[in-house]
């Protein structure tokens, strides 16, 4: 069975989490798909299957015999889709020899475009598949968990000598949590690659410190026939951070204007930013939600810094206790951890240029489960799956995109096969 066989199995199962869930797995809808991926890893002769009570699925593939002192590599994807767009009822389109040009999703209304995605163009002559527009894909991540399985088949199959082969699908990725119950040591690889990256030849061992800043802003509501010097309106404070008025909404806008103009919309590569992910709130108490990212640990602080001060500043203007700030950190960049193991990164290079393939190597504008599952003792770099513009209904995968990260999957453990440590 092809990988895009695979993948187009998996959409149709709804795995979306949910951040405001206090249970792991965050959905009970998860499940779903890790039961369907045990029986599949058991039927093409995976040993050790498990499936346990959090969620997270675990399987291995024993060494070839004589090849057990070779390095254990570990090949990790997850099973549920960001909260952002409806996971729900997938309807795939699959375009046989894409002409290059702009593709209408389904009778949404919606066009994936040439102009906003230039990449387009280089996949003339494929099999593209799309969304309907009214839905997400899945490529991120089901286009990962069907890849790994493909390449564990095919290296069953075929008999091609490898060492040992650990297999990790995880939940609740797209809430930051995939890694948080991960059991390394129960895994048994010595080295991993998560399959969650865009496009195919991409590596990416370095990504974002990330955290996310919870203001609260209390106001003080009464009568708007008595207001006079007593009432201050929560929305105006926060609309103050955005440098409108002042009340409990006016104090966040004034919080957001004295924040420097650093948002994904403007920032690029290595440059962090502060995104604003939600606003809600009445005269009397409002509340704003920000994400924090920064690649540089040292200007991670710095922006935590500078969260706090504007706190200060705030409760100085409007009273002590006006404007709460709870900063909760979420991962931090793999660099440091990958470093002093590049030979992952080298390996993988080798195997993407023998795909004939140009290997991007670039930081990650996000995060992945190998932030933390390094920081947890297991250097874990991430691959391109074939993807792109995950998240939404634009996103977007190729069949053949899909069949190069076969083979470069296959091609990192025949090389761990035959590795030998300087």
């Amino acid at each position: 069975m092809k990988a895009y066989e695979r993948f187009l199995k998996y959409v149709s199962v709804w795995t979306t989490s949910d951040e405001t869930s206090e249970t792991v797995p965050s959905t009970e809808r998860q499940f779903d798909l890790g039961r369907l991926l045990v029986q599949e890893l058991k039927d093409i002769g995976v040993e050790k299957v498990e499936l346990n009570d959090m969620c997270y699925l675990y399987a291995e593939i024993p060494a070839t015999p004589g090849y057990e002192d070779q390095p254990a590599i570990g090949l990790i994807a997850h099973m549920d889709t960001v909260m952002d767009f409806s996971g729900k009822d997938i309807h795939p389109q699959i375009i046989e020899d894409y002409n290059g040009e702009d593709v209408k999703l389904g009778d949404s209304g919606r066009v994936l475009s040439v102009k906003e995605f230039p990449h387009l163009k280089n996949m003339k002559g494929r099999t593209l598949i799309t969304t309907d527009g009214t839905t997400l894909l899945g490529a991120d991540d089901k286009a990962g968990i069907a890849e790994i399985i493909t390449v564990a088949d095919e290296i069953l199959k075929e008999n091609i000598p490898h060492g040992k082969i650990c297999i990790g699908f995880t939940p609740d990725e797209e809430i930051a949590r995939g890694a948080k119950h991960f059991d390394v040591e129960r895994f048994g690889a010595d080295f991993a690659y998560t399959l969650d990256g865009d496009i195919e030849g991409e590596i990416q061992f370095e990504n974002f410190n990330a955290s996310t800043a919870y203001f609260t802003i209390h106001g003080v509501n009464v009568h708007t026939g008595s207001a006079k010097d007593i009432l201050v309106n929560s929305q105006l404070i926060a609309m103050e951070f955005h440098g409108m008025l002042v009340n409990a909404q006016l104090i966040g806008m004034e919080i957001q204007s004295m924040l420097p103009d650093e948002r994904p919309e403007t920032t690029e590569g290595y440059e962090g930013f502060f995104h604003l992910m939600a606003f809600n709130g009445n005269t009397e108490k409002t509340q704003m939600r920000y994400l924090v990212r920064e690649h540089n640990s040292e200007k991670f602080k710095k922006r935590h810094e500078t969260l706090r001060r504007i706190q200060e500043e705030m409760n100085k203007k409007y009273g002590e206790g006006t404007v709460e700030l709870e900063i909760v950190e979420s991962y931090y960049n793999m660099r440091e951890k990958i470093e002093p193991c590049m030979h992952l990164v080298d390996i993988a290079k080798k195997a993407i240029q023998k795909a004939g393939l140009t290997p991007d190597v670039s930081p990650v504008r996000g995060g992945t489960d190998g932030a933390r599952l390094s920081f947890k003792g297991l250097p874990c770099p991430n691959l391109g799956t074939g993807g792109s513009a995950f998240h939404g209904p634009f996103e977007h995968i190729t069949v053949e995109g899909m069949d190069l990260v076969v083979g470069i999957v296959r091609d990192i453990l025949k090389s761990y096969a035959a590795y030998k440590e300087k």
